[in-house]
């Protein structure tokens, strides 16, 4: 493995720590506060991924004909500066926005610089390490976020900015290296070409459609969490629920851990049945009723949401990377993946408003999760990245 990979795993495990640390802050926030309604997490999770949909036809391409090193750096800072609107008390949908911002311009860099660290052999085991560093910055992240949240908001949001500041300053220590300098006349165009020639094969197809499954589950998910916990479990406060996620994380890391020895990138297809079982324990989850079955039902829906994305991502950087470019397929991949966590998020929001138990919403994206990830494999290929 490239050594230089080490100071990307630094940097955006640091980075990743931060996100999980406002995301759970800003919980505790809305818990803290009695003005604020039920509906106000999931809105923020929707204003978080706005920019993701917004800006997806200029990040791809901002990556790609950048150092992406130093995408990253520009990526941190915007994310710190939204962590210091929320700091001067700025409203938390426009602040949280900001840093969604950040968020967006830094993905396509930190995922398309795999290929170009790592290189075909090594790519699953890279991204393995990525999504394993990723998950672990989330479990610490949430844990000592909510933590410090209960106890000083103030406190917790300037340690989030140290970090992305922090890991801006270790992102210096990758190489500058631009893989693709022509410039495009309109990146509307440029990002719609991108898509029809991208979506043609059916394993380009599924790489886009399955990421886009998994985490729009994933972010549902997260926020009906934090409305059944209290309701269900019992819980009083923006640490008790970082605490029961933990499991989550930690099957995620698991799953990670594992995966490149089960799915190799060229036999994406066994993807279906972490899918499939990802699913049943979500339903499962909804009929837990004590917090030891619920942190053992989170962790295997962890394992399998890991062994579920890590060979998607590793499909998606390569077939990029032999087509319009690593970081224009990650940015595509998170239009329309953060489009599909909007709409879920959105409809749950909505849901919300109606009086829609968490329960029974859990239990319907169980079964849409099962029934999607049925349709997403369809007619996908056995074996190959060249069919």
């Amino acid at each position: 493995m490239n050594k230089q990979i080490y100071p990307l795993l630094i940097a955006q495990f640091l980075s990743a720590f931060a996100d999980n640390a406002i995301l759970f802050t800003v919980i505790a926030m809305v818990m803290h506060s009695h003005e604020l309604a039920t509906w106000y997490v999931p809105a923020l999770q929707s204003s978080f991924l706005v920019a993701f949909v917004i800006l997806a036809p200029w990040v791809g391409g901002f990556a790609d004909k950048h150092a992406k090193s130093r995408v990253l750096i520009i990526g941190n800072l915007i994310k710190a500066a939204g962590a210091g609107l929320l700091l001067c008390k700025v409203e938390p949908l426009l602040a949280y926005c900001i840093v969604g911002v950040g968020a967006a311009i830094y993905s396509p860099a930190k995922y398309g610089i795999l290929p170009e660290l790592a290189g075909h052999e090594f790519l699953v085991k890279a991204n393995s390490w990525i999504e394993g560093s990723t998950i672990l910055a989330i479990l610490l992240g949430m844990v000592v976020g909510a933590k410090l949240a209960d106890y000083s908001i103030t406190m917790a949001l300037a340690l989030t900015i140290a970090l992305f500041i922090a890991s801006a300053c270790i992102t210096l220590f990758l190489p500058v290296r631009i893989s693709k300098t022509e410039a495009s006349s309109s990146q509307l165009l440029e990002f719609g070409r991108q898509i029809g020639q991208f979506f043609t094969t059916p394993r380009s197809r599924f790489a886009i459609l399955g990421a886009s499954l998994f985490w729009a589950s994933a972010a549902t998910l997260r926020v009906i969490i934090v409305a059944w916990a209290p309701l269900v479990l019992m819980s009083k406060n923006a640490t008790e629920i970082a605490l029961l996620t933990l499991f989550l994380a930690i099957g995620i890391i698991v799953g990670s851990a594992i995966v490149p020895r089960l799915i190799p990138v060229v036999l994406l297809r066994r993807f279906r049945i972490p899918g499939y079982i990802m699913a049943v324990f979500i339903c499962v989850l909804s009929f837990t009723h004590s917090l030891l079955p619920a942190r053992c039902v989170l962790f295997v829906i962890g394992t399998m949401g890991g062994m579920f994305i890590v060979p998607i991502n590793a499909a998606l950087q390569e077939l990029g990377q032999l087509s319009i470019g690593s970081g224009s397929a990650v940015a595509m991949q998170n239009f329309f993946q953060n489009l599909a966590m909007l709409v879920a998020v959105g409809t749950y929001t909505f849901a919300t408003a109606q009086q829609v138990s968490p329960v029974t919403a859990m239990q319907t994206l169980g079964a849409l999760l099962f029934a999607t990830t049925f349709l997403v494999s369809m007619k996908l290929p056995k074996k190959g990245l060249e069919q």
